[in-house]
């Protein structure tokens, strides 16, 4: 028969205080990733807001302490404003208020709302008007079918074809299927669908419409001005296209029967076309980079500073916080734990920015060789280093690295692009792989281009200034910076 007794164990585990855990997730976030929690949380939190940035309030106060004389043009101006017509259609809209001219302020607010391109002051533009329209490749298509004199069939035709080409201004859609979407009476035949795609064939920009790479390189033929170059690329694209796009010149001057040199130029001219040309249409928008932390050399001296356009600033507000301390009870559950993620969030926004300025100094204290030399004085450098420093985990310094930029004199970088791992030198000494790519291409950069640099040709450089590298990790450290190989260097001139 089973006993029944009680037994108390003890056992130790490490757990993450609440707080601990909304530090690390922080901590971990992009600038901008960071940023967008921090509004999200503003908008959700009363206890927190923004701090003042002192420039309006400045701005009033001046204008308060002032002597109270205005000229003329400010009161008018002021009568003008944005402001002062609310106000006015406000009393106009009360019929406790003032008479007024409800007409003219009518009139006022439909002027001041159609008229978006108004300039935002005499002899300037604002800057909505130099904001550059995007417009898609469908629609610039379309403005340029609708100047020209077609009918209404073949106008409709074209836009069949304008509206099936993808993003990179290809005709993907065979000739059958596109005669089935025009949907006209009497039915489309191939041959008006034909001439219908060589009309926006002719369109800008050039290669529009094509239905193969090759097809879009021929369209894009009639730019090269002489006659025996054109036929010469013609012939390439063609037919040697894959020698083309492997770039080998003695094969494409055996098949043709050219000079290297002449056929060299041909195939510079034809790198210069636009394989895909709805890219520069695309409404991809670029996502810029912006860096934590700034770096730059004062009286000999690196300075560091956090980038202030990335800090926000969060408070705590004291009149809400008071306000509930006087008046709390056991029913405000739920805003008592608004308050203490309040609290939460204004330390570790603090604890944040303090730790990535302590580890960008860490950092900039140990490469400062970089920052004055460039790549090749890249000292090796590990997490480890920078943690035993700051007296925090590995973990900690991964985070901040992570996603993490610093602006320095030679460009932004990842603040972990500081980091390499040890590579010992034929005398013992310690080099860091970055140093070495940095030195494996200014010896790609120097070469010769009718004789460039093999693989195993850099490895016996490298061998003679002392490092030690094998062919296939500077092969991997190539391909890394995005160099091509030998054969497709070489150029023959």
């Amino acid at each position: 028969m089973a006993s029944l007794d009680f037994r108390a164990n003890t056992r130790q585990a490490q757990t993450l205080s609440p707080r601990f855990q909304h530090a690390v997730r922080l901590l971990q976030l992009s600038s901008m990733d960071f940023a967008a929690t921090v509004r999200d949380v503003l908008g959700q939190n009363p206890f927190l807001e923004l701090e003042d940035g002192g420039e309006g309030a400045d701005a009033a106060d001046a204008d308060s302490d002032g002597d109270g004389v205005d000229s003329e043009a400010d009161r008018a101006a002021a009568e003008a404003s944005p402001a002062t017509m609310f106000d006015d259609l406000a009393m106009s809209a009360d019929p406790d208020g003032m008479p007024d001219d409800r007409g003219d302020d009518r009139d006022l607010w439909q002027f001041e709302g159609s008229s978006p391109q108004r300039p935002s002051g005499e002899g300037e533009v604002s800057a909505l008007d130099m904001m550059a329209v995007e417009m898609p490749l469908n629609a610039h298509l379309s403005a340029q079918l609708d100047l020209q004199p077609l009918a209404t069939r073949e106008r409709w035709m074209a836009r069949v074809i304008v509206e099936s080409l993808d993003d990179d201004g290809y005709l993907r859609i065979p000739m059958a299927e596109l005669c089935e979407l025009c949907e006209l009476a009497p039915p489309v035949t191939l041959a008006e669908v034909q001439a219908a795609l060589q009309r926006v064939q002719a369109l800008d920009p050039a290669g529009v419409a094509a239905c193969s790479v090759a097809d879009c390189l021929r369209l894009q033929l009639p730019a090269i001005e002489c006659p025996q170059l054109r036929a010469l690329a013609a012939r390439i694209v063609a037919e040697h296209l894959p020698l083309l796009a492997a770039r080998d010149v003695p094969a494409l001057s055996r098949a043709l029967g050219e000079p290297a040199m002449r056929v060299q130029q041909v195939c510079d001219r034809i790198r210069r076309f636009d394989p895909r040309p709805g890219w520069r249409f695309s409404s991809t928008r670029i996502a810029y980079v912006v860096p934590d932390v700034v770096v730059k050399k004062v009286r000999g001296e690196w300075l560091v500073q956090l980038n202030p356009a990335v800090i926000p600033r969060v408070r705590l507000n004291q009149v809400y916080e008071q306000l509930f301390m006087r008046h709390r009870s056991p029913a405000h559950s739920d805003m008592a734990g608004q308050l203490q993620e309040a609290r939460w969030t204004v330390k570790n926004v603090e604890q944040r920015f303090s730790t990535i300025l302590d580890v960008a100094e860490a950092i900039v204290k140990r490469q400062r060789h970089f920052l004055e030399l460039g790549p090749m004085a890249m000292k090796p450098l590990g997490l480890k280093e920078i943690a035993d420093e700051l007296g925090v985990h590995e973990s900690t310094v991964s985070r901040v690295t992570n996603n993490k930029f610093i602006a320095t004199p030679s460009g932004v970088f990842e603040l972990k692009h500081f980091f390499s791992r040890v590579m010992l030198t034929a005398n013992g000494s310690a080099c860091s792989g970055k140093a070495i790519r940095g030195l494996l291409k200014d010896l790609i950069d120097a070469e010769a281009p009718q004789a460039p640099l093999t693989d195993a040709e850099i490895t016996r450089q490298l061998a003679q200034q002392g490092l030690l590298v094998a062919r296939r990790t500077v092969t991997k450290y190539r391909q890394l910076l995005r160099i091509e190989p030998v054969g497709r260097r070489r150029r023959h001139d």
